[in-house]
């Protein structure tokens, strides 16, 4: 399945400044996997030494946080659109 990742820009660094990409995954997990064999290095940015999403990112499937859905194991569908959102702290 072909969905459309929206990348911030701290990360466009490893997409050649771009800001969406297409990539083929049918979940999280395997979007992350598509991610690092296109842009080698992404990985160590989304993920912790586990393997695990870092927390400070957020990702988003259809404007639906995958933290209430099925988080790593969110399925994808053809044409979903996956944002991935720095957290913004500060005070």
């Amino acid at each position: 399945m072909t969905v459309k990742v929206l990348i911030p820009t701290p990360l466009q660094k490893f997409t050649g400044n771009e800001a969406a990409v297409d990539c083929e995954a049918a979940d999280i997990d395997g979007l992350v996997e598509s991610l690092e064999s296109r842009f080698p290095g992404i990985k160590a940015r989304l993920c912790d030494d586990s393997g695990k999403l870092r927390r400070f990112l957020n990702f988003y499937v259809n404007e639906e946080d995958i933290r209430f859905l099925e988080n790593q194991a969110t399925a994808l569908s053809d044409g979903d659109e996956v944002s991935i959102v720095p957290a913004v702290a500060g005070g």
